[in-house]
């Protein structure tokens, strides 16, 4: 049987994952109306892929594997290894948005591993379409990105994913939207990746070797490894050597999978062309080599994106700790986090003793990755396992390159209407973005910055505010550059509570009018706690508890009606976004809480001395 491997690219809401699951439905390889790939909690919640995943499906007597990759920028490092496994990409552009920059990254990087991408111009039925537009920015970008005279002649297909409908050209002379070819199914892609993409290799008869390019975690068998075959057949119980950069070393495959649709089959064999999901190596990782024979030549590294952010993770020592979770200690923390690695790659973790106090192990963990999603996508995965624990403000990673001190900058795409352009631009460019492109389109502007991550941090908050929500923002990492000096945001004071006790409602009341509150009438506080935030930029200490004073005496005006404002809930990531440098967010299954370092006032004057 043949074997045609390809990964679906897109930016984010492109629609990858909707493709995806039409594929497989009207393949037969789901019979679950309601299925969706994203499995994972967070991913159906949150509507984005934060995993890659592998599936397979069946057509005309070929086996396609088909990777469906995250949009997300802060998840760029699954894409990168996703595509050194597959032989043919579908670039999934949206039809009115055009290319934005993860497409521009995940597309860089395809060209750049010789892939010759097929375009698919998905959700032609929006009321703005314009695929001809889009076809042409995305051969512009083409061009721009370097590709080859072959990888800029590329099949162009139109889809719209949601109905599960593909067409292989569109009327030119018809109003737009009028289809050529009038198609019930998503036939004429799966037709165009079987004329187009190379069956994967052939070479059956040579020595087995194959490569990691994802892990996966398995509560009896541990951590597997999935794996695309390049040459010879791989079997059961075959006794293998893996190579890596840390010298070559023996292990044994227990078991071995092979994907079939959603499922994972378990198999005896299987041969070159197939990706498979392989367990019995317990510290195996992306890029390794496995291969029957010592002699055979590992393949080319796959290099994993770098973190850009650090925070630090601590054990909750709030007065409120250990009220909601089960996992509270630091040795808990510290093999939870250890888990997480097995999996996440993007992720990396500095368990040093000597960061805590002599003797009575790290009072924290130095957490790296690669944005405020990625951090807060664990922080919520923990706390839905029960975890309690707070974590510092995030902070950028800087470091020397060259004898230069340099930082990680990202490439900004901003669409807004056009009477909100000039705050943001003036906003970006106090934060140290610069731009470069300005593009106005049916009165929406696109806005493209170059802008230090430092000053992206805190943002998007902000961002939503300024634009009354009809604002969208996307970036992609771009590298290291010199650092950019001093950036000045707008600094929220914190209003904290001097008192423990419960929140009242008239002391909120005359609260909510010196700035925003995270807490509502009924709320148990406790002194330290961050109960709302300041305008003015300076802290404040206040009473959330004090009620009304009650005399027998009637006065004008007493008895008024009390009104409070909608309160500000805290999430993760806007916690990770409002807080301060001397503060913590302190993270638990059911609440998420402000707190300074210091809880008492006196702590606090001395901590600054």
């Amino acid at each position: 049987m043949e074997i045609r491997n390809i990964a679906i690219i897109a930016h984010v809401d492109h629609g990858k994952t909707t493709l995806t699951d039409a594929l497989m439905k009207q393949s037969g390889g789901l019979t679950d109306e309601n299925f969706t790939m994203d499995t994972n909690a967070l991913e159906k919640e949150r509507g984005i892929t934060i995993y890659a995943k592998n599936t397979s499906i069946y057509y005309k007597g070929t086996k396609i594997n088909i990777v469906d990759t995250p949009g997300h920028a802060d998840f760029g490092s699954e894409v990168e290894r996703v595509l050194r496994a597959i032989d043919s990409v579908l670039l999934l552009v949206d039809s009115v948005e055009g290319p934005m920059p993860q497409t521009r990254f995940v597309l860089k990087k395809s060209l750049e591993l010789g892939l010759k991408p097929i375009v698919v111009i998905n959700k032609i039925d929006k009321p703005a379409a314009d695929a001809h537009r889009v076809h042409e920015e995305v051969l512009e970008l083409f061009f721009e990105l370097g590709a080859n005279e072959e990888q800029a002649n590329f099949e162009t297909i139109y889809a719209i994913g949601r109905e599960g409908k593909a067409f292989r050209n569109l009327e030119a002379k018809l109003p737009f939207g009028s289809l050529a070819s009038k198609s019930e199914d998503l036939s004429p892609l799966l037709d165009l990746i079987l004329e187009k993409v190379p069956p994967a290799s052939e070479g059956h008869e040579g020595k087995m070797s194959a490569q990691v390019f994802n892990l996966g975690y398995d509560n009896f068998l541990g951590r597997m490894a999935v794996a695309r075959i390049y040459s010879g057949k791989i079997l059961t119980g075959s006794n293998v050597f893996v190579k890596g950069e840390n010298g070559t070393r023996k292990g044994k495959i227990t078991k071995l999978f092979s994907f079939e649709g959603i499922n994972r089959k378990e198999t005896d064999s299987a041969v070159s062309g197939d990706i498979v999901l392989l367990a019995g190596i317990p510290d195996i990782y992306i890029g390794e080599t496995v291969c029957e024979d010592e002699s055979v030549e590992p393949l080319p590294h796959i290099a994993i994106d770098e973190p850009t952010l650090s925070l630090n993770f601590l054990v909750n020592d709030s007065p409120f700790a250990g009220k909601e979770g089960k996992f509270v200690t630091s040795r808990q923390i510290k093999e939870r986090l250890e888990k997480e690695l097995e999996i996440n790659v993007g992720l990396k973790v500095d368990f040093s003793p000597d960061q805590g106090v002599s003797g009575s192990g790290p009072s924290f963990f130095k957490v790296y990755g690669r944005g405020e999603l990625h951090i807060a996508i664990l922080l919520e995965n923990m706390r839905r396992e029960s975890f309690e624990m707070q974590v510092s403000q995030p902070e950028v990673i800087i470091k020397d390159v060259n004898g230069v001190k340099s930082e990680p900058y990202e490439e900004l795409v901003i669409d807004v209407p056009m009477e909100f352009s000039g705050t943001v631009i003036e906003k970006i460019g106090k934060r140290r973005g610069i731009m470069k492109d300005m593009v106005e389109k049916e009165g929406i502007a696109r806005v493209i910055f170059d802008i230090p991550t430092r000053g992206l941090l805190g943002y998007r908050g902000e961002f939503i505010i300024d634009t009354k929500g009809e604002g969208i923002m996307s970036s992609r990492v771009t590298g290291f550059k010199e650092y950019a000096g001093e950036i000045k945001k707008r600094e929220y004071g914190s209003m904290t509570s001097m008192v423990a006790g419960k929140a009242v409602a008239f002391s909120l009341a005359n609260l909510q009018e010196r700035g925003i509150l995270y807490i509502g009438h009924g709320t148990e506080v406790y002194e330290g706690m961050v109960v709302g935030n300041v305008l003015k930029g300076e802290d404040m200490s206040v009473n959330p508890t004090k009620g009304k004073q009650l005399t027998n005496m009637r006065a004008s005006g007493t008895d008024e009606a009390i009104t409070l404002n909608p309160v500000f809930n805290l999430s993760i990531e806007r916690g990770l976004e409002v807080m301060n440098r001397d503060e913590y967010l302190e993270v638990t299954p059911k609440s998420v809480r402000l707190r300074k370092k210091y809880l008492t006032e006196i702590d606090r004057v001395k901590s600054k001395r």
